[in-house]
């Protein structure tokens, strides 16, 4: 069971946030990146969460028609079939997706898993996101309403993002300001649309000042305390003990005191590209730049092809980032905690 069952997600994000613990969500845009992430996940003995943003499954959906569900759907059936002989269990995410690509990307998703369930099989992906974090939070909620119905149908888990991640991801950018922190009304109005579960599981993507990509120190003001005063808050007013699960957005280059904070606090999935794209590419230059005679057919040389067969630098690439997946686990508690 690589592919996590409806059932056995729900599991997953349970055991994480009772033993407070966290699912590193790893972007990927290729099959050689999948593999990385599955990789990592395995040498740390640690299930996991493969997630693909609009700008990766329009990648993946080839250039000539850069098509998106496309894209999304043939990683996911490939999913499907290599990570069998991988000893872990993933979840499989779609990322980011504002208002504007809803119709190219979520929603036909969702019906693909509708028909899927319908016949007696489970959902190609386990959950998705919508980025309503461009819309006024009425109107986010109102579409997040809509969407976690669509989603609960068809037994797969919603996230959402009620209020900014600051910088940029996929063409959606967000300044940094005061606004990156979500309050307590926030989670409160939140509550009350989506309610807490019975409407459907959903994870919520709470501000407490993430930003995409990796700043500088002093650039970025986190305060993952915060996410305790959104789940009292709720919980006071519901009867319920943190009844949120969270999602660290922004996670590349964050400390580990700020991690273990987070943790602390109810997160249950923290996602990481900057980092993971970093540690896929840097073995690749290395490789140009000691090989750059026999990569380039230099002087009319004949170059050297054992140097520019693509699976020579692919497989530094992959140990690079998957070396990067087991330290996130690491970081987020997550090393040796897999299903058995």
């Amino acid at each position: 069971m690589p592919i996590a069952t409806p059932e056995v997600y729900n599991e997953m994000l349970d055991r994480a946030k009772a033993g407070k613990f966290a699912y590193p969500a790893i972007n990927v845009t290729s099959t050689q990146t999948l593999h990385a992430a599955l990789r990592g996940f395995a040498e740390a003995e640690s299930d996991g969460i493969i997630q693909i943003s609009t700008g990766g499954a329009e990648f993946l959906g080839g250039q000539y028609n850069k098509d998106m569900v496309t894209g999304a759907v043939a990683l996911a059936e490939f999913a499907h079939v290599v990570a069998a002989k991988y000893d872990i269990t993933v979840a499989l995410h779609t990322d980011h997706c504002p208002k504007d690509k809803l119709d190219g990307y979520v929603r036909p998703l969702l019906d693909i898993s509708a028909e899927r369930v319908a016949k007696g099989l489970n959902p190609l992906f386990q959950s998705h996101m919508w980025d309503g974090s461009a819309e006024n939070l009425a109107d986010n909620l109102a579409i997040g309403q809509e969407l976690l119905a669509k989603a609960a149908a068809a037994k797969i888990i919603l996230e959402v993002e009620i209020t900014p991640t600051g910088g940029e991801e996929d063409g959606v950018t967000h300044e940094i300001n005061d606004e990156l922190y979500t309050t307590v009304d926030d989670a409160l109005r939140t509550a009350e649309a989506l309610g807490l579960g019975e409407k459907g599981r959903y994870l919520l993507a709470a501000s407490f000042g993430n930003v995409h990509g990796v700043y500088k120190p002093g650039n970025v003001v986190l305060r993952p305390e915060l996410l305790k005063d959104l789940q009292e808050g709720v919980g006071a007013k519901y009867g319920k003990s943190a009844p949120f699960d969270f999602v660290f957005h922004g996670g590349s280059g964050s400390t580990e005191q700020e991690i273990a904070t987070a943790l602390e606090n109810g997160v249950v999935k923290m996602n990481l590209d900057t980092d993971t794209q970093y540690a896929f590419t840097r073995p690749v230059a290395d490789h140009m730049f000691r090989n750059y005679d026999g990569v380039l057919k230099v002087d009319g040389e004949v170059g050297n092809k054992k140097t520019y067969d693509p699976r020579s630098w692919g497989k530094l690439a992959e140990a690079g980032m998957a070396k990067r997946v087991t330290e996130a686990c690491a970081n987020l508690r997550s090393t040796g905690t897999k299903i058995k």
